[in-house]
Order: C-alpha cells, then structure tokens, then sequence
C-alpha cells in the first residue's frame, strides 16, 4: 500500500469518525446523568436536514452548523419533557424520537433533495491542506477538531470539574442526590439537551463535510452505532474516541473496495459495507456475555425518577 492511497484512507476514516464521536460523546452525558436516550438517529437526522436546509440557503456552513446544534438540541426536549416532566417510558419514548426525526426530515429535505452544497472543508492555507504529508493533520473541516477538542473537554468535565461529579452521582444515585439538594430534573434536562446539539451536530457532519448534498436517510443508522459505541468504550470518553475511530475505519474500507483492488477485493463490497452494522452486534453480545456492559453503566440508566417530597 503506497503512502498517497494510506493518507487517503487516514482522511477518509477521520471524517466517518467525527459524526460518530459527536453524537456518542453527547449521548455520553445524557446517559452518565441517568437518562437512556435512544433517539439519536432521530436527532442526528434533524440537525442533518436542517443544517443542510440553512447551510443551502444562506451559503454558510456555519449558520448551518448553529441551525443543526439548535435542531438537535430542540427535538431533544421533546423527549425530556416527555421522559423527565411526565415521566414515560424512556425507551419507547426514544425509539419514537427517531421515527419522529426520520418523518420530519424526509418531508422537510423532500425541496432539498439532491441539490448541491459547497463542502465544509479546511480552514488552513493551501501549502498545508494540499501538501502531500502535512494534509494529514491539516486538510480536515473544523469539525473534525471541535470533535478532538470535545473528547477532552467531556472528560475534563465529567472527571475534573464539581458539576460533571454532581452528574455522575444523580446517574449513580439519583434518590441521594435529590436528598443532599439537587435538583435531579434540572440536571437531567440539561445533559439531554446537550446531548441533542451534539447529535444534530454529529448529523451535520453528513450533508456538510461527508455526502454535500441531502438525501433521505443520510445518516444510514449511524445513530444506533453511536448507541453501541457507548456500550463499546464502557462509557469512558478515551475508550469512545478510539472506537468511533476504530468503526470509521470498517466504513472507510466500504468505501475503498468499491473503488480500489488489492487486499480491499478479499471481500465483496456488500460485506464490507455490512461490516460496522455486524460489528456493532458482535460489540454488543460480548459485553452482554461478560457482563462488563451492565458494571460500567450509571446504576440508574433508564429508570425513572419521581421526587418522594
């Protein structure tokens, strides 16, 4: 393998990666406060469309990276209000999300539907992105460091801050956390609603910086590998990082044996295009036979919290 086609693959990988990383690290918190949000895909789909929406109209990248953070975030305090204030089923609730997001971008994107956008790509001069080595660490969008700079920033909060341990003990413990003064709720609906800018950031990614135009169903369930990544890592931030990059890398082999030969043609593209989706189940039956999964998880994922007084 020459050294043009692996800084090829490294780039590749790097922004099938970011989406993934965006959108698990906000489900990171969300999930660490207790709340089990399986809506990503549904939120993710949101920011997509949306950004791209804005992104098309006011020709700038930016505006529609804020419109799908909004997005996100917006179409998440659905579920909160429902899961949280009224206190449904968070599961359901979630799995409604995404059917929610999936019927809302189809109709909103139908006016968008393969309409051409100018890509998000790097910020740094052209001796830097376009040099045959340096474009490795240079010829990226600004997404894809806001990613690398928000796995720090997540971790730096959750382990090295006060408010990201009060996060922690309402997910570990949420009836002690109410008794010692917090408030539970309050807490919870913030996790969630960053969580949803993260995810409809994540889904921006797609339309701005991956595929520049929209098509329904652009995320194609990245949404549910972002779920299984949380699983993957055991909810710790370092961990996360190298398994969205680890399942960007399967995606990135999709791509390269549809159009390269060598060791890509050891398997037909249908199979690697298959692979993250198969890889995410096999992720998924380890850690549920070694129960490791069920350990490392919040003690009150998923359960409901009522105040006694």
């Amino acid at each position: 393998m020459n050294i043009d086609l692996t800084i090829a693959i490294i780039i590749t990988m790097v922004g099938a990666s970011t989406p993934l990383l965006l959108a698990a690290l906000g489900e990171l918190v969300v999930e660490k406060s207790g709340v089990l949000n399986l809506g990503v895909e549904g939120m993710m789909l949101t920011g997509a469309v949306v950004g791209f929406a804005v992104a098309y109209s006011s020709s700038n990248a930016w505006l529609g990276i804020l419109a799908a953070a909004f997005a996100g975030a917006a179409v998440s305090m659905i579920f909160a209000f429902l899961t949280l204030t009224l206190s449904a089923n968070q599961v359901a609730t979630g799995l409604a999300l995404t059917i929610f997001g999936a019927g809302f971008s189809s109709l909103f994107g139908q006016p968008y539907t393969g309409k051409p956008i100018e890509i998000f790509g790097s910020i740094f001069p052209p001796f830097l992105r376009d040099h045959p080595i340096l474009r490795v660490f240079f010829d990226y969008s600004p997404l894809v460091y806001f990613s690398l700079i928000m796995v720090f920033i997540v971790w730096w909060f959750l382990y090295k801050t006060r408010a990201g341990l009060i996060l922690r003990a309402v997910g570990e413990n949420d009836i002690s956390a109410h008794s010692i003064g917090y408030s539970v709720i309050t807490i919870r609906y913030g996790a969630v609603g960053f969580g949803g800018m993260m995810a409809g950031i994540g889904g921006a990614c797609f339309p701005l910086i991956l595929t520049p135009q929209w098509v329904e169903g652009l995320t194609g369930g990245r949404g549910w590998i972002a779920l299984a990544l949380l699983v993957f890592s055991a909810w710790k931030p370092a961990r996360l990082f190298l398994g969205a990059y680890l399942f960007g890398l399967i995606a990135t082999m999709e791509v390269y044996a549809k159009a390269a030969g060598g060791i890509f043609k050891i398997l037909p593209s249908e199979l690697w295009a298959s692979l993250p989706y198969l890889a995410t189940i096999i992720v998924l039956v380890i850690f549920s036979l070694r129960h490791k999964a069920s350990s490392s998880a919040p003690a009150c994922l998923g359960k409901p919290f009522i105040a006694t007084n």
